[in-house]
């Protein structure tokens, strides 16, 4: 079926039940049992969430994607592209500021607890997992969260500020297990991740931004 031919009922459910099935089974991993407590980065833990989550979770996605044709791609659409330097260019300080400054307010403001800080990796090995970890997420939620819900919502959400709005509400979501702040800084992120793909129809530029600052967040664990 020509996905340009679908319901809109249908456009509407089909990214729903594919948020269920790709992001509810990873809620709970690696959230601390004790507020502001850090947590220990795992080598094995990370190394298992990657292979057993997050890869296959994106290979599905695009198999969907690709395979299934549930979004229109025209031709050599996800081939890098200058449009991707000026996103991540944007993206990546953008994300930074937005954490470090949700960071600086929790500790000097916050009347509720502190999240959890992730600490950063102790050996080589470790620091390899974790770069793969941040690059492999950053391309599953960007690839899901963007470049999928902004486009399937575009079938049957004209305006550009509902559908961000929407594909905000679920990004942030995703991140309730981070309590209050975490939830803000989801929301911030999402909105600006969300409008350098509006502006810039690139992939790999807000993709690669949010994989490395997932990284920046594990580097500088230990002292923010």
């Amino acid at each position: 079926m020509d996905c340009q031919k679908e319901k809109p009922g249908f456009a509407f459910f089909e990214p729903l039940l594919l948020y269920l099935v790709l992001f509810f089974p990873s809620f709970s991993i690696g959230v601390s049992d004790i507020p502001g407590e850090p947590i220990p980065f795992s080598t094995v833990q990370e190394l298992n969430r990657t292979l057993g989550y997050s890869l296959p979770t994106l290979a599905l996605l695009w198999y969907l994607i690709l395979e299934k044709k549930s979004l229109s791609l025209s031709p050599g659409e996800l081939k890098p592209k200058p449009q991707d330097g000026f996103s991540f260019f944007w993206g990546f300080p953008g994300l930074i500021i937005i954490g470090v400054g949700i960071s600086l307010t929790i500790t000097r403001l916050s009347p509720f607890s502190v999240p959890p800080k992730v600490q950063a990796p102790d050996n080589t090995l470790g620091w390899i997992v974790m770069v793969c970890s941040c690059v492999g997420t950053g391309y599953l939620e960007e690839s899901y969260f963007r470049f999928y819900l902004l486009r399937k919502l575009k079938d049957w959400v004209p305006f550009i500020f509902p559908r961000i709005a929407f594909s905000v509400l679920l990004f942030a979501f995703c991140h309730a297990y981070e309590g209050p702040w975490g939830i803000l800084n989801a929301v911030l992120a999402g909105v600006l991740l969300s409008i350098l793909f509006e502006r810039y129809r690139s992939l790999h530029g807000i993709a690669i931004a949010h994989g490395c600052y997932n990284a920046f967040v594990y580097t500088m664990g230990n002292f923010l």
